[in-house]
């Protein structure tokens, strides 16, 4: 069965746009490179309660999801308590965690009360090794809860994508995306509703997708088709060009 991928972006300053979110690009592609897709993706500042309630949502719709951001210990950091919350459990010292601290910070002085903040997660969680500096981060219920940090996250991510989700991926070749390029008075996306409806019913494995094109307010053309085993897409391919060229519809195939 084919899972479904969903991230958690996290951070007052990227929703007020002081930074620029580089998870989302880097997601997509490591997803992409086993053959999987990102299904979708929520932008949520540093609210602790909207945290715990999208948590309590994607945990019971049973998707995987990657959080970035917001497992720290200063005070705006959320995460932590906000699966807490939707777990309705406590927070406590993690042991594998602090090991991985006591690793990282070896002197005995060195691990402050602060510092054990760090790894003080929700009961019962399991941690995720974090390569760039030993602090990890932790997962539970498919939910894997990481760095904002880039460079610490993104590995992250791809060791829980190669250690649990081998099964789901898919060889290179294994799906194809096609698509014509339509252009005509006749090429809009409401007059084609009836056909996408078609073509979404006669083959439900396959993504149809589509999308407008505009230049200075006029339709350049409608890009349409569909995602998925090479052989389906191509015999949908062929039944969108039997109704386009019905209806007289101009195409070409997008390069």
């Amino acid at each position: 069965m084919s899972r479904i991928f969903g991230a958690v972006i996290i951070g007052d300053e990227i929703l007020s746009g002081k930074r620029q979110d580089k998870h989302f690009e880097k997601i997509a592609a490591l997803l992409g490179q086993r053959g999987l897709r990102l299904s979708w993706v929520d932008y949520l500042g540093d609210d602790r309660q909207r945290l715990a309630a999208t948590y309590r949502r994607t945990m019971a719709a049973g998707d995987v999801v990657f959080s970035c951001g917001g497992i720290g210990n200063t005070p705006d950091d959320h995460t932590r308590q906000a699966v807490a919350a939707a777990l309705g459990v406590g927070l406590e010292l993690h042991p594998d965690g602090y090991r991985e601290l006591q690793a990282r910070f070896p002197g005995v002085d060195e691990i402050t009360d602060k510092r054990k903040l760090l790894v003080t997660f929700p009961a019962g969680v399991k941690i995720i090794p974090n390569p760039f500096n030993r602090i990890p981060g932790f997962m539970v219920n498919e939910h894997y809860f990481v760095p904002g940090f880039p460079q610490m996250a993104h590995p992250m991510i791809e060791w829980a994508l190669e250690t649990f989700y081998r099964d789901q991926f898919k060889a290179s070749g294994a799906t194809v995306e096609k698509a014509f390029l339509l252009t005509g008075a006749s090429a809009y996306e409401s007059a084609l509703l009836d056909l996408m409806e078609a073509i979404v019913a006669a083959y439900p494995t396959l993504r149809l997708f589509s999308l407008p094109s505009m230049k200075d307010g006029e339709r350049r053309h409608l890009e349409l088709g569909v995602e998925g085993d090479p052989q389906l897409v191509d015999q949908a391919m062929a039944d969108i060009r039997q109704e386009v060229e019905r209806r007289q519809i101009t195409w070409v195939w997008r390069p």
